[in-house]
């Protein structure tokens, strides 16, 4: 194995810095909106098990992402873990390019989720902005897309985040610091307006059969469970800037840890906070015109409810806060991957260029915002399904089955941190993960179909440069 090229980024991230990261990362505008969607797929204050199970099998896989964090804190993360796993010059070569090619599509998805999400929300601000229009297209056929006003508010949002992510990494703590002190107080004021107006008999009236194991229970469960996963999603942020973290093998698994734990308990008390004012059937009577308000804007009704109209404008000012951090954070892992893939000769030369005196990727980091700006036309639910079964396809289950062949083909690999239980965390991780996909072919499809694309143009790329599976000559830092 060749010896990894030293890392020119500055590791200038403590655990404080890369946990409010992974945070910010997590809640985002996720939860602000989808909570009525969870609601509404379990049909009932039982949709709290979305939360909890979600929690669960999140932090199975997050011993995953920390094992293979601390064995090779590289930024990029899962393209290295890929590459290392599969082979560096033949199996690894495909699977850490068939990453980036997933990435390539949904990272800005995710990205621009967040620049959707704030867009949105701010609709409650301004209604005149509209919700979503028909755009017709030749051979696709009617396709809705949101309104003019909506994308460009989510693309200035993305244009701010750029800006401010073009500077020097340790810079960049500082800001992530400040973003989270505006994510704790929306949090904190959601949870005190929901428990000092509770009342269990609404949050716990639950309808009959509630917790049968039915086919219907289980397919609102594995809705529900898809939702949630995508509101957790990004308690791994700091693998993908772990050649900026200082002390990774210490720094990684605490992050990804600590985050977990304290988004999982964030939600489900937001969760049953809100559940004991709104009434359950708001979210899922979506035929009666006066609960679209509390489906589109849960926490700014919630508010306006309980303190006035000002409250709920309040409310909505802080949402978009929260949804501009989780913007930030995204971008700022993501744009490290393109980065680690082109020092590597995976990738395009240009994307390995580093900022001449702040010393980060800004090429990658330009791409990646551009790239989710583009994203900010389509609708929030078909942005976040997209991106969740493409994800899981593509990455995450062969990178959970990648650490099982890790641990069987290479057991003297330095692990500074070891799974604990192995393998079973593994195990349920992959689970959980196939469970979440049950019943949306239609989005497998779309994943299957970038793979196959995703193969075809890797083999067009090895034959002309020679590479496996048609030679063994690996070019680095090449087009």
């Amino acid at each position: 194995m060749p010896e990894e090229k030293p890392d020119q980024l500055i590791r200038g991230v403590g655990v404080t810095g890369a946990t409010a990261l992974n945070m910010i990362d997590m809640i985002g505008v996720g939860p602000f909106i989808t909570i009525p969607l969870i609601i509404a797929a379990m049909g009932g204050p039982q949709a709290m098990l979305g939360w909890i199970l979600g929690a669960l099998l999140v932090m199975c896989d997050g011993l995953v992402w920390a094992e293979l964090g601390t064995s090779m804190p590289h930024s990029g993360g899962p393209y290295f873990y890929l590459k290392k796993i599969y082979g560096e010059a033949r199996w690894g070569r495909l699977m850490s390019f068939l990453f980036i090619w997933q990435l390539t599509f949904s990272a800005p998805l995710s990205i621009a989720s967040g620049g959707i999400g704030l867009a949105q929300y701010s609709t409650y601000i301004f209604p005149s902005m509209g919700t979503a229009t028909k755009l017709s297209l030749p051979m696709i056929g009617n396709l809705e897309v949101n309104t003019i006003p909506i994308a460009l508010v989510g693309i200035g949002a993305l244009l701010l985040a750029v800006f401010l992510l073009y500077r020097r990494i340790t810079i960049i703590e500082k800001f992530s610091k400040f973003l989270w002190v505006g994510v704790v107080l929306t949090i904190l004021w959601v949870i005190f307006a929901g428990v000092t107006h509770f009342d269990p008999k609404v949050a716990f009236d639950f309808p009959p059969n509630a917790f049968s194991l039915s086919p219907a229970f289980f397919n609102g469960l594995g809705a529900a469970l898809l939702v949630s996963i995508y509101d957790y999603w990004g308690y791994y942020n700091v693998n993908f800037f772990a050649g900026e973290v200082k002390d990774p093998e210490k720094t990684i698994p605490r992050a990804i840890i600590y985050s977990i734990l304290l988004v999982g308990a964030i939600y489900i008390v937001m969760n049953i906070a809100i559940l004991g004012v709104i009434p359950w059937r708001e979210f899922v009577e979506v035929a009666k015109p006066e609960n679209t308000g509390v489906r589109q804007y849960v926490i700014s009704t919630l508010m306006e409810r309980l303190y006035g109209p000002t409250a709920g404008i309040i409310a909505t000012i802080l949402i978009m806060w929260t949804a501009f951090s989780s913007v930030f954070s995204l971008l700022l892992g993501y744009s490290r991957v393109p980065y680690a893939a082109a020092l590597d000769g995976n990738y395009f030369k240009v994307f390995a260029k580093l900022h001449p005196k702040h010393r980060f990727p800004y090429v990658s980091l330009l791409a990646m915002g551009g790239i989710a700006m583009l994203f900010c036309f389509f609708k929030l639910a078909d942005v976040i399904a997209a991106l969740v079964v493409i994800r899981i396809i593509v990455q995450f289950l062969a990178q959970i089955a990648g650490l099982l062949v890790l641990r069987s083909t290479q057991p003297e690999m330095p692990r500074p941190f070891k799974m604990w239980l192995y393998p079973v965390p593994a195990i349920l991780a992959l689970a959980g993960f196939m469970f979440a996909l049950y019943g949306r072919i239609e989005f497998v499809k779309y994943a299957a179909v970038l793979i196959v694309a995703g193969v075809i143009v890797f083999l067009i790329r090895s034959y002309k440069r020679k590479e496996f599976p048609f030679g063994q000559k690996v070019i680095a830092n090449e087009a």
